[in-house]
């Protein structure tokens, strides 16, 4: 396992009321306080950002966001602006999911201008990217995923780099139950490591965390993170049980 703090991230997706948020919350925080060897942070719905807010509020638990707009403010109706999080109380953003591309057809260029926007306002994003299982068959999965790196981190400083988190997770594996093997995902965190090398420099690229996502539970955990190049994960499903998000925070105990 790498030197890099391992991060560990739920994303709760389109799940959880405020009271089951809170609840929830409630059951990880005693595990996250004895946490010193790893990031915690959750991202709920935005409905549950404010109750979740106050609850990690001067706890070691970080609060992240699962999308933004990419302007401060504005007449699109039903969207969420940067300083809109950041006034209640986040730090990170996850942008470029491979579900924001599928249904919602964001491109590389929107993706991008949110991470430039969230930048000004403190905001640290989670950029996601990954191959669907057609694109990994078909052999272009590194032509792929080199694409969104470089798309997403288009125009994006050294200094600011250096607080973004990539999170690598292959769509095939997101909610199927199926999860690439240590091997597969540390290949892949190697290559963009790589491309960070060929945008920044080797300091640079070393220094920033890349997450594994897609089906990550208790029992390949411990295997995943072994890898040189995996630096923590951002678990779907898992993170919405305690029993399954706990010995996922603790997996180096």
């Amino acid at each position: 396992m790498s030197k890099r703090m391992p991060f560990i991230a739920g994303n709760w997706k389109m799940n959880k009321l405020r009271g089951e948020a809170a609840n929830l919350v409630q059951a990880i925080l005693p595990t996250v306080s004895q946490t010193d060897s790893s990031e915690v942070a959750v991202c709920p719905p935005f409905t549950s950002l404010g109750i979740v807010a106050n609850l990690v509020k001067d706890t070691k638990l970080g609060l992240g966001a699962q999308n933004c707009h990419p302007e401060d403010s504005g007449a699109f109706t039903g969207e969420t602006s940067p300083p809109m999080l950041k006034d209640i109380g986040c730090q990170y953003v996850i942008v470029g999911h491979s579900e924001r591309r599928k249904y919602f057809n964001e491109t590389e260029e929107f993706i991008n201008n949110k991470i430039l926007k969230l930048y000004e306002h403190d905001l640290k994003p989670i950029l996601c990217v990954g191959e669907t299982l057609e694109q990994r068959e078909s052999g272009i999965l590194k032509e792929v995923v080199e694409t969104q790196v470089r798309g997403g981190l288009a125009s994006v400083p050294e200094e600011k780099m250096r607080l973004t988190v990539i999170a690598y997770e292959p769509v095939w594996a997101i909610g199927t139950g199926k999860t690439a093997t240590p091997q597969q995902a540390q290949e892949m965190h190697a290559f963009i490591r790589t491309i960070l090398t060929d945008l920044y420099n080797m300091d640079l690229a070393q220094s920033v965390r890349i997450q594994y996502g897609g089906s990550v539970k208790p029992g390949n955990v411990k295997e995943l993170m072994s890898q040189e190049d995996i630096d923590g994960a951002l678990v779907g499903g898992a993170s919405l049980k305690p029993d399954q998000f706990i010995p996922i925070i603790g997996f180096q105990s």
